[in-house]
């Protein structure tokens, strides 16, 4: 398994990924490709030489002082292995690197292995928001400062 930088030859693949992933809130293709042309240096996929089985995509703010993460998935046959941890990693490591002081995700109130995942990270509760996605679409805010 490789951690590695998306390319656009991965847009096709990622999209297919992330309805995986993500059914009921799905980045359609051209969303996926404009996170592409502004994000790319924030864009990691896990692949395993033949697929990719996982992504974690973060926003950063123009002035850097902040980022959000958009996105993190690994396939379901891979989850509890430990990857979701790396692929995190690996987006908090070039984070800091790049200067960026905290770091900003939402993450659905019931997904309790996604909290404890960002709880490990060092995220933190910051609160919670009714209808962040929309009508029933609660959400945790959690942020990390690195």
């Amino acid at each position: 398994m490789q951690v590695r930088g998306a390319s656009e030859q991965d847009l096709n693949a990622l999209h297919q990924l992330d309805a995986e992933l993500f059914p009921d809130f799905t980045y359609p293709y051209f969303v996926l490709r404009q996170f592409f042309d502004v994000c790319a240096k924030d864009f990691l996929v896990l692949d395993d030489g033949s697929s990719l089985c996982g992504y974690v995509l973060s926003a950063t703010a123009p002035d850097r002082r902040k980022s959000w993460v958009l996105g993190l998935g690994v396939t379901k046959n891979l989850r509890g292995q430990g990857l979701g941890r790396r692929l995190m990693g690996e987006a908090l490591h070039s984070l800091r690197d790049h200067g960026v002081p905290e770091v900003w995700l939402s993450v659905e109130p019931a997904n309790d292995t996604a909290i404890a995942l960002y709880r490990s990270l060092g995220f933190v509760h910051q609160g919670s928001e009714k209808g962040y996605f929309g009508p029933g679409e609660d959400r945790l805010l959690m942020m990390l400062r690195l």
